[in-house]
């Protein structure tokens, strides 16, 4: 078989043009080598090189004409057709070549017109057509000479789809093979894990061939092929685009075979540089559809799945000599659902402790007992932030991030039941309290600055003393520092595991306080306080807190502050 890519006009010129018969010549692996290595030999060509899987495109209700001849009775013969992302027609079809030219014996060559006539004209025998989104196959053990078409058509809309053809299947075998079980099997089953297991394909496991094997998860569907995954996450690679109207298109990639690049071809017909094998742009994921290739593992747990939900999982054994691939049977599985978690019933005026996992939930629900026209929410995040989302019967009011202290006041009802949702951080666990109330002036949180660093003044440091500031609010509130000496290799990494703003002065030793006072300005530009540190040991590092101190007996911390005292004075 001679699978070439040229114009067919070039095809027919091969025919027979003498008196005697002609046999196009067998697959000579030198002489096609040579072929290959002539670009223009191919180019926007409609015929099917033998060996090689072919990338192309079609418009919606235009069809489309690949053809090869076969110069032998009794070949072997098998064409592959894979739809990317719509379902194709498709036809294979063969007819008889001219057996001797015209002109009485002469020897004169037919005119092209009439043996292009003489061929395109008919139908041919049919001998095997599909209509669907399948990978479908022709396969024959003993395929009779002559010119075969496959024809190609969509009718839902413009889409790529591969073509390949061989006439030595056998040795070729460029697509995996699939086990005789060729099933994914859902092993474990979590909340948002599911453990998939597979049987090793014979083209690893006895031909030891290279083979890696890629899963695709997403919550639409299975996917019948690697190409249809291609096509939905890269709509915008060049391997996806639709060639302009006007402009020649080739189905072939000349990189396939190893040509360099033409730049100035590639330019005017709209495709990029490809590898060796298949084009491998970088594609852009959509949220909903995940792939991810594994080597030649046959076990693999997915992780990061949301709670009942449904995901579809299929699996694509890969030859990664030849790119191309097989499809596994896909299957699917809901994640389970989250566990039920206990309502957590507040008080009216009670400060409440909570603990989140991390990225995990907590439910609480407030129902006053009496009637309202206001409810305040005052929440205090210890470490990050927290995501809060409060409903009144059913009806959304409030949905934020709060980080430090926030204060929400919302509008009452009469026997309304407020549900309060909690999402803690995804950097870890989440802590914090909050209190609900129906009476505005119970307020135990104190108030805060929207800044809470403490300065350190660097011209007043000594050796055995440092000045601080830090900002405070109208409201007077009861302020406390305190020092703990640390290493001088203490870090900013350090400090920050200790920031959890909820741990009071009572967790502290009394020999790290320094003192405590009141302090407030009804003119909140002024409201800044200083305060000097002594007894300070020369050239050590402190770590200072400023805790503050509400009426209800709660407290904040301040961002702690890392000081260090003069070596020499």
């Amino acid at each position: 078989m001679l699978l070439l890519r040229c114009p067919l006009p070039l095809l027919l010129l091969l025919l027979p043009l003498g008196s005697r018969p002609q046999k196009l010549p067998t697959r000579d692996e030198e002489l096609f080598q040579m072929q290959i290595r002539d670009k223009a030999f191919f180019h926007d060509s409609s015929v099917i090189p033998d060996g090689a899987e072919i990338s192309s495109y079609l418009f919606r209700d235009t069809p489309k004409r690949y053809f090869f001849v076969v110069e032998e009775d009794n070949t072997p013969l098998a064409v592959t057709v894979t739809p990317c992302d719509a379902p194709l027609e498709w036809k294979l079809s063969v007819q008889e070549l001219p057996e001797e030219a015209s002109g009485e014996g002469s020897g004169d060559p037919e005119p092209l017109e009439q043996q292009k006539q003489q061929i395109t004209n008919e139908e041919g025998t049919e001998l095997f057509s599909y209509k669907g989104n399948d990978v479908e196959y022709f396969v024959s053990s003993s395929s009779p000479s002559g010119l075969y078409q496959l024809d190609l058509l969509s009718t839902e809309k413009d889409t790529h789809f591969k073509v390949y053809a061989t006439t030595t299947p056998e040795s070729d075998q460029p697509y995996p093979e699939l086990p005789y079980d060729p099933r994914i099997d859902v092993t474990s089953l979590g909340r948002t894990t599911v453990t998939l297991a597979w049987k090793p394909s014979p083209t690893a496991s006895l031909l030891r061939q290279p083979i890696k094997y890629c899963i695709v998860i997403n919550k639409e569907h299975n996917f019948k092929s690697l190409c249809a995954v291609e096509a939905k996450l890269s709509s915008d690679d060049a391997f996806m685009m639709a060639p302009k109207p006007g402009l020649d298109f080739s189905p072939f990639d000349f990189a396939h075979f190893g040509f360099p690049a033409d730049n100035n071809s590639g330019k005017e017909r709209g495709f990029l540089k490809s590898s060796r094998f298949g084009r491998q742009t970088s594609p852009k994921p959509r949220v909903d559809l995940h792939r991810v290739c594994i080597g030649n593992k046959n076990i693999f747990t997915v992780s990061d799945l949301k709670p009942d939900t449904q995901y579809y999982f299929d699996m694509f054994a890969v030859n990664t000599n030849t790119n191309m691939s097989t499809a596994y049977v896909g299957t699917f599985a809901r994640t389970k659902e989250e566990a039920k978690q206990k309502t957590v019933e507040l008080k009216d005026g009670k400060v409440t402790d909570v603990f989140i996992k991390r990225k995990g939930v907590k439910f609480l629900r407030f129902a006053p007992v009496s009637s309202h026209q206001k409810v305040t929410f005052s929440v205090h995040s210890c470490l990050d932030a927290v995501q809060i989302q409060v409903r009144r019967d059913g009806k959304l009011l409030l949905s934020q991030s709060v980080e430090g202290v926030r204060q929400f006041q919302l509008r009452g009802k009469a026997k309304a039941k407020y549900l309060i949702r909690l999402k803690g951080s995804k950097k870890g666990a989440s802590m914090l309290k909050i209190l609900a109330t129906t009476r505005p002036n119970k307020q135990s949180f104190p108030s805060l600055p929207e800044d809470t660093r403490i300065k350190a003044f660097d011209k007043l440091r000594t050796c055995s003393s440092v000045t601080v500031a830090w900002l405070g609010t109208q409201e007077r509130n009861k302020f406390c520092i305190y020092k703990r000496e640390v290493d001088d290799n203490y870090n900013e990494e350090q400090k920050k595991r200790e920031q959890n703003q909820c741990l009071g002065p009572d967790t502290r030793k009394k020999s790290e306080k320094v003192l405590c006072k009141y302090f407030h300005r009804q003119n909140i530009q002024k409201a800044v306080t200083t305060e000097t540190i002594r007894g300070l040991q020369p050239g050590k590092s402190y770590l200072l807190d400023v805790y503050v101190i509400g009426h209800g007996g709660h407290s904040v911390k301040y961002q702690s502050k890392l000081v260090k005292t003069r070596k020499f004075c």
